[in-house]
């Protein structure tokens, strides 16, 4: 099961960062080389990598995103991952980088806090963007035809049981957009609570959040103020360095 969750985690790296090399796939999954290489050439043969000219691996044909998503998420992703291991240091919890896909949020940057009772680490995870904190906040800025779109009956066909209540949905966001933040209280995973932030591009528009996920056993309504100031700041970070750094990110299409 371990081999498949790295096969897995690599084939997901692959498609939203671009290519790698053996030595920096074997140091993400914290393995050896020699067991990077023999997880890269099994993807190879499956088609859902390709080794380039180079000899650094890229996503094969079963991994469809296009180039230039790949390169922006990976820049997004460089850029904010030096702030969420200062956020963790802040807050002493876990955080998390999050985008939208589709319906879901895709961990694409997770950094785990040293605490004995920690969140793990969800880089690769998805979730249902209407359940998780960092997908609220994005799904608040979404245009009102988008979000209608994403939760129409006819895209949620075989599923309607799982599909939330538009309705419902739509005031829960309001007070999403009005707040800043949005708060997950176990509704993806039992026994965690997560509060995001979301980070915006040049043009004003959500393209990722930040989120920081805790043991709900250590969460109360008291270190809101903490973690939501937090959040903020190490957002503002973010933001700052993508303008002003040379790191141009263009805006969520």
């Amino acid at each position: 099961m371990r081999s498949v969750d790295h096969a897995l985690q690599l084939a997901v790296l692959l498609q939203v960062e671009g290519p790698f090399g053996v030595g920096e796939a074997a140091e993400r999954l914290g393995v050896a080389p020699s067991t990077a290489h023999r997880l890269l050439a099994m993807l190879v043969y499956r088609d859902f990598a390709i080794q380039t000219r180079d000899r650094r691996y890229a996503a094969g044909p079963v991994l469809s995103l296009g180039a230039s998503s790949q390169s922006r998420t990976a820049l997004l992703r460089s850029v904010a991952m030096p702030h969420l291991a200062a956020l963790v240091e802040r807050v002493r919890e876990s955080a998390n980088l999050v985008i939208l896909a589709g319906d879901h949020v895709r961990f694409i940057g997770s950094v785990e806090c040293a605490q004995a009772l920690r969140v793990g680490n969800r880089e690769g995870m998805v979730f249902p963007a209407h359940l998780a904190s960092g997908g609220k906040v994005l799904l608040a800025d979404l245009p009102p035809e988008r979000l209608d779109a994403l939760y129409s009956e006819a895209k949620w066909a075989g599923r309607l049981d799982q599909r939330p209540s538009l309705a419902a949905l739509r005031r829960e966001l309001r007070t999403v957009r009005e707040r800043g933040f949005a708060i997950n209280a176990g509704r993806t995973e039992s026994g965690v609570t997560a509060v995001g932030r979301p980070v915006r591009g040049e043009d004003g528009r959500a393209l990722a959040a930040l989120s920081v996920s805790l043991p709900t056993v250590r969460f109360s309504r008291d270190r809101l103020p903490e973690l939501t100031s937090a959040l903020a700041m190490a957002v503002r970070d973010v933001e700052e360095e993508m303008r002003g750094g040379g790191a141009h990110l263009p805006g969520r299409r």
